[in-house]
């Protein structure tokens, strides 16, 4: 689980001079995909589960408000790979660097201290998006993926959660003080995330006082944003849009104070 960072990285160990961002691009996404947890996290575990419960309901049930319940799945099933990166997979990796003593070695080096998180958000980004898309890709073949009512909106959001959730995995790689840590609290953090935030059982079944737990998960705000403008349902998507944009300016500020701080320790 843990990353195993090569002893030739130059920006690990600074005995060479700066061969350009694009090689840590290149070595951070070397290190992401030697993490079979984070990526069955990430690939593996939101295309099984919509597969299974996207037809396990009546195509008219009227608990989707509207929408037919693999539609609805679909596009709340984007916010499980968000969550996924956020609370699983980027966790665990710059989890195992603080606790190696990686970035505190990478402030010897030649590269500007900003390289490495733009790396982890490069790479972050990247992988996020290869799973949007082969989950789309699946989904399409099984039950068809349905037509975009607001493409504009729906793109604001995904990238606005896409933003929101990678901030979230910087901050609790960097707080957390290894990554066994990171990986228990990214999990227990993941699966109620998972099953309250649009991913599990439709909010008109929720008992009310769920529904009330639902509303302060940040992952339903990540969904609504994205399920609200694709399926044209929901009365406004102003308020989760809002959540989310405060939520990532929170926590870019926070990575920011954390990166500084365990760097210079």
């Amino acid at each position: 689980m843990t990353a195993t960072l090569p002893s030739t990285t130059p920006a690990m160990t600074g005995h060479r001079p700066t061969s350009g961002p694009a090689r840590l691009i290149a070595t951070e996404a070397k290190l992401f995909l030697r993490e079979p947890i984070g990526l069955i996290f990430v690939f593996a575990f939101p295309i099984l589960t919509v597969l299974i419960i996207g037809s396990s309901f009546e195509p008219d049930d009227p608990a989707f408000g509207g929408a037919a319940p693999s539609d609805y799945y679909i596009a709340a099933y984007i916010g499980v790979v968000l969550a996924a990166v956020g609370l699983v997979m980027l966790p665990v990796h710059l989890a195992s660097y603080r606790e190696r003593g990686v970035l505190r070695r990478f402030q010897a080096s030649h590269f500007s201290p900003w390289a490495l998180p733009v790396a982890w958000i490069v790479v972050a980004t990247t992988l996020t998006v290869v799973a949007v898309a082969t989950l789309l890709a699946t989904t399409q073949l099984v039950f068809g993926v349905p037509a975009i009512d607001d493409a504009p909106l729906t793109l604001v959001g995904l990238a606005l959660s896409i933003w929101t959730s990678i901030n979230t995995g910087i901050v609790l790689g960097l707080a957390l003080p290894s990554a066994r840590a990171a990986q228990g609290v990214g999990l227990a953090l993941f699966f109620p995330s998972f099953l309250l935030g649009g991913a599990g059982p439709p909010p008109d079944v929720m008992p009310s006082v769920m529904r009330t737990v639902a509303e302060l998960v940040p992952t339903t705000h990540v969904v609504q944003t994205i399920q609200q403008p694709w399926l044209g349902t929901g009365s406004s998507t102003t308020p989760h849009l809002i959540v989310l944009a405060v939520i990532g300016v929170v926590t870019t500020i926070a990575w920011i104070k954390l990166a500084n701080r365990v760097a210079t320790r």
